[in-house]
């Protein structure tokens, strides 16, 4: 440990739980605090960064000149290397130690947000996006292990809950920040921010670094293997789900070669990984009855978490609104998402963690189903109360998963911890990916639907209808003379309302599909702890 206690001696009780984790000794009461502080800045810059590209995707692709499916590789590139980094991270930082692995991954994040911002060019918007998933998955440990530092021993397996929930900040806070502030010189402003907080997590690891780690030789050659066919495997699938929507899943050739691609490289991972004597990932584990199963939870709710990041946002943005006028409803987001973490931290207990799953799914069927009464004039202040519960909800979801999927790995010991960490944070990084892709495509089908139905009602010989026409054709009187054109014209503004009540309809749609998802899930977590509770009661009575 460096500064005033490089020489201390560590008691036994104080060695790390895990390889490549901190020794955790005892710490004055400002040394816990830095550590707190510390961990809310590299916990907010984990995805700030992303968070802000993706928020404002769209006028970031049309200033920089880039097609709409160039834009969509931006934030899949991001959730494929944020997916991937932990088959390398682990084992890195039980390797060269904490200090080494996070500056170097900082290091490159703030060289191509650099570059990028001397030279921008797609590639290096790219290598950005890259560099910042990489960032993003060494930073949201780091955050952990400077909240077990920080906080006192009973109280460390909260820790986790909290560390793990604090990068979901990232979205509301991007949210929350002025247009203006990031459209400098053609949205150089983005990279700036980026830069900046990258180099402030730099000063702040150095300026008061984490006690040392054991470390060890772990990494083997066949490991670079593996990392080479599940980094392009990741690619390619988020690259897919990205592209789908837009393309169409069934009209793209490039669609089907990304997936028979990734499926291949998929294969020949789990074929390799299966029979190695000393595997990264431990495949025989991941497939039992039980990590399915807490995968398949894991993704359920990240699915329906996809209802705040792209529903509401959507159904928002369909009637008009810009980013500017939702930092007010992101504000109260950012507000229960607090709460939520305190609320963990006082209720958390090993007994407790389903039922904290079980009460994150009915948060979030209760914020869905208040979604689904929607329409096309709804406005921010009308969803305070949902989203409000969806950011409650993930609160309460994301840390107590975590400890119950870690629970389970614990058992088995500390080589499993490279394949929970990577099963983990690809349910909800692709998985979260893979919810967007989903409730989009559900959406875009039932406004086709809802349009076709709509349209079918649509005829002049309906007084209404004759009489919305001739409003419409009215309104161009000034600009148009012939009225042939007036009544084209007054036609297509009777299109565009079709149109527009058509998607409110359709996201209400979704809303409902999400809200079943979640009542779907927390019925299955309460069977599912009822039934182990009666057998283990069974088998000692």
């Amino acid at each position: 440990m460096t500064g005033p206690t490089s020489s201390y001696e560590f008691l036994p009780s104080e060695r790390p739980s895990f390889p490549g984790s901190p020794f955790t000794p005892r710490l004055s009461l400002p040394r816990r605090l830095g550590y707190a502080a510390i961990a809310l800045l590299v916990g907010v810059t984990a995805t700030l960064g992303n968070a802000l590209v993706n928020v404002n995707l769209a006028a970031i692709a049309g200033s920089a000149g880039m097609y709409v499916v160039e834009a969509s590789w931006l934030p899949a590139i991001y959730v494929a290397f944020n997916a991937s980094a932990n088959l390398m991270l682990v084992k890195a930082r039980a390797q060269f130690g904490i200090p080494r692995v996070v500056i170097t991954v900082l290091g490159l994040y703030a060289a191509t947000a650099a570059l990028q911002l001397i030279f921008p060019v797609y590639l290096g918007a790219v290598a950005v996006r890259a560099a910042s998933g990489l960032a993003a998955a060494a930073l949201t440990t780091y955050t952990v292990y400077h909240l077990i530092e920080a906080l006192p021993p009973a109280k460390r397996a909260g820790a986790l809950a909290i560390g793990i929930v604090i990068p979901q900040l990232g979205t509301p806070l991007a949210r929350m920040l002025p247009v203006e502030l990031l459209t400098t010189h053609q949205w150089r402003g983005i990279h700036l921010i980026e830069l900046a907080t990258a180099l402030f997590c730099i000063a702040a690891t150095v300026a008061l670094p984490l006690p040392p780690t054991e470390r060890s030789k772990v990494f083997s050659r066949l490991d670079v293997l593996t990392m080479g066919l599940l980094l392009p495997a990741n690619v390619m699938l988020c690259g897919f789900l990205s592209l789908g929507r837009l393309l169409w899943w069934v009209d793209a050739t490039q669609l089907a070669l990304l997936l028979c691609g990734a499926i291949v490289c998929y294969v020949a991972a789990y074929l390799l990984e299966r029979h190695r004597r000393a595997p990264l990932l431990q495949m025989r584990w991941i497939t039992t009855k039980d990590i399915l199963r807490f995968a398949a939870v894991a993704i359920f709710v990240r699915l329906a978490l996809a209802e705040q990041t792209y529903e509401a946002v959507g159904l928002l943005a369909s009637g008009g609104l810009i980013n500017d006028q939702l930092a007010g409803l992101f504000a109260w987001v950012a507000l229960a998402m607090i709460v939520g973490i305190g609320v963990v931290l006082v209720l958390l207990s090993q007994q407790r963690l389903p039922y904290l799953v079980m009460a994150a799914s009915l948060t979030i069927a209760v914020g869905a189903i208040l979604d689904s009464h929607s329409n096309a004039l709804s406005r921010p202040a009308q969803l305070y109360a949902s989203q409000m519960l969806l950011g409650l909800g993930t609160a309460l979801f994301m840390g107590p998963a975590l400890l119950y999927g870690l629970m389970h790995m614990r058992s088995q010991g500390p080589n499993f911890l490279v394949s929970f960490v990577v099963l983990f944070s690809t349910t909800q990084n692709i998985g979260g990916l893979a919810g967007s892709a989903i409730l989009g495509t559900l959406q875009t089908i039932q406004t086709r639907v809802h349009a076709t139905s709509m349209a079918t009602h649509l005829t002049s010989a309906n007084p209404a209808i004759a009489a919305q026409l001739h409003e419409g054709a009215a309104g161009f009187a000034g600009v148009l003379t012939d009225p042939v054109a007036r009544q084209l014209a007054g036609g297509r503004l009777l299109g565009q309302a079709l149109n527009t009540q058509a998607a409110a309809a359709a996201y209400d749609d979704v809303f409902a599909l999400v809200a079943v998802f979640a009542l779907g899930t927390a019925l299955y977590v309460g069977v599912a702890t009822w039934s182990t509770r009666y057998v283990r009661r069974d088998r000692n009575a």
